[in-house]
């Protein structure tokens, strides 16, 4: 049985229980490929719902008429959306398009999709203009056994870089760091040179966080060149944590843990405190997602007006520019078999999500009607300072979303009054042009998702003690050797047994 299965059969206990858990729905007519009397195509979708009302149908009708297809639109609320899926799975009312509520969710499904309860969509893209377009890179990560089941809904794939305080940097002579070494002389200055001008030894360099990932730790890594999560060594893949790179990674934070050019506590200190000592002036970089620039600059100002931010995302390291990358979507769309009975149907419904993907239509789920939700200004949208009208007419339909802006030539960019703001969004698309990808993405390993995060956790345990100089590089590596023999040498077969069978038309050099 497996642990979906095992969901499943706790979320009818707690449905027959209580009737919470059943969504809202305001649509009307059939769940399968019916059609109306006026012999419209009926689909019926299930929707994750992120605000506290169920949106007016202004925008479902426009898409309507624009398509010529009758939605039936299940909307069901956040809280409560695994439960309404799980059930329908095992009750067999799915719609004809399932929305999974994250990416984390489709490892859920392996086993389903596995078992022929899902359309395997690939072969039929490339007869849609529009669907074509979505990344190959992404597609292959929401693979199952090198097989395409889902559209995605995209997110950007690598967000990462430095904001930094600009005003200290032009009053230490300073420009962007282009290198490491650059990085770490601004660390430097930051920390000992008096940037604010207040004759107190009270600023550091870097805050950071207790998070690898998300923190500035893999950032800097990519730098360095690591791999993201998974790498290749000797035609085999291993995991990041083996690889010469990594080591070189803990070995730069030890260095600015021991010179102070980063918060001492790092390892234990949460992101509200991080931030914290940044918009008080207590840190002069921070290194994570380049889009909290806007947040971070309004907080900053409120405390000092005259302080100036900036962003920067190309720093070149031994193996040239690099940036982890992210799996590239936000969730999926699965095509139930108990809906769509036959091919005709399924490509009926593709040709309704081919046109999804248009501009026109993307821009109307996303911005909504111009000159109600929306101006356009040299080529850009803005939004209208409206906004309940906006979380009522629009914002829901955005889930119901394929593909997205690097995907739909001709869909609106976002007026970006701010320009800093503007500037991190543009880098953050340059950032596509030399990414790091996890090769393991669509692979699976069942030892790892029985104690992967467990045994992942020892190696984070381990890399902030070296960073920390609690242990050497002897104590690291034996670390590693305890996570292999409590399991990590089988998750590098089955990764790589996974990897060997799923060769074949979805994948790419570059994962290599």
């Amino acid at each position: 049985m497996t642990r979906l299965s095992n969901y499943v059969i706790l979320t009818l206990a707690i449905l027959m229980v209580s009737a919470a858990c059943i969504s809202m729905a305001r649509s009307s007519g059939a769940d399968g490929g019916s059609t109306s009397s006026d012999r419209k195509t009926s689909i019926s979708i299930m929707a994750n719902l992120h605000t506290t009302e169920v949106p007016s149908d202004r925008i479902e009708k426009w898409i309507e008429e624009k398509t010529g297809v009758q939605l039936n639109i299940q909307w069901v609320p956040d809280g409560s959306y695994d439960e309404k899926v799980f059930a329908s799975l095992a009750t067999g009312t799915l719609p004809q398009a399932l929305y999974l509520k994250n990416a984390a969710s489709l490892s859920y499904f392996r086993d389903e999709i596995r078992s022929g309860l899902f359309w395997e969509i690939g072969p039929y893209l490339k007869d849609y203009p529009n669907l074509q377009r979505l990344k190959p890179e992404v597609l292959k990560n929401t693979a199952i056994d090198g097989k395409l089941y889902s559209l995605y809904q995209e997110r950007a794939l690598a967000r990462s870089g430095i904001i930094y305080r600009k005003d200290w940097a032009d009053r230490l002579g300073l420009s962007a760091p282009e290198t490491l070494d650059d990085l770490y002389e601004m660390l430097k200055g930051f920390t000992y040179n008096d940037p604010d001008n207040n004759d107190i030894d009270d600023t550091i360099g870097l805050t950071d966080r207790n998070d690898l990932i998300y923190g500035a730790f893999k950032t800097i890594s990519s730098y360095y060149g690591t791999p993201n999560n998974w790498g290749w060594y000797n035609d085999s893949l291993q995991p990041e944590f083996v690889f010469p790179k990594y080591m070189e990674t803990m070995k730069f934070f030890k260095k600015l843990h021991n010179e102070g050019l980063i918060n001492e506590d790092f390892p234990i200190t949460s992101k509200t405190d991080q931030l914290e000592l940044f918009v008080t002036g207590k840190a002069g970089v921070y290194i994570g997602a380049m889009g909290d620039v806007l947040s971070l600059e309004s907080r900053l100002l409120a405390n000092d007006p005259k302080a100036v931010l900036d962003v920067h995302n190309r720093v070149l390291g031994p193996e040239g520019y690099g940036i982890w990358a992210s799996q590239g979507y936000g969730t999926v769309i699965l095509f139930p078999k108990s809906a769509i009975a036959t091919e005709e149907e399924l490509k009926s419904v593709l040709s309704f999500y081919d046109a999804l993907m248009s501009p026109e239509l993307a821009n109307l789920m996303y911005w909504g009607i111009e000159g109600i939700h929306y101006t356009v200004q040299d080529g850009k949208a803005m939004a209208v300072d409206a906004f309940e009208l906006r979380e009522k007419d629009v914002k829901p339909y955005q889930a119901l979303m394929a593909g997205g802006f690097s995907t739909i030539p001709g869909m609106l960019q976002p007026v970006n009054t701010n320009q800093v703001k503007d500037k991190a969004e543009r880098l953050i698309y340059d950032n596509e042009s030399f990414l790091i990808y996890d090769p393991t993405a669509p692979l699976e390993s069942p030892m790892y998702n029985e104690i992967g995060v467990r045994l992942n956790e020892r190696i984070r345990d381990a890399t902030y003690q070296f960073m920390l100089g609690m242990i050497d590089e002897q104590g690291f590596e034996a670390e590693i050797d305890r996570w292999l023999e409590e399991g990590g040498r089988q998750i590098i077969e089955e990764y790589n047994a996974s990897y060997r069978s799923t060769v074949g038309p979805y994948l790419h050099d570059k994962y290599r």
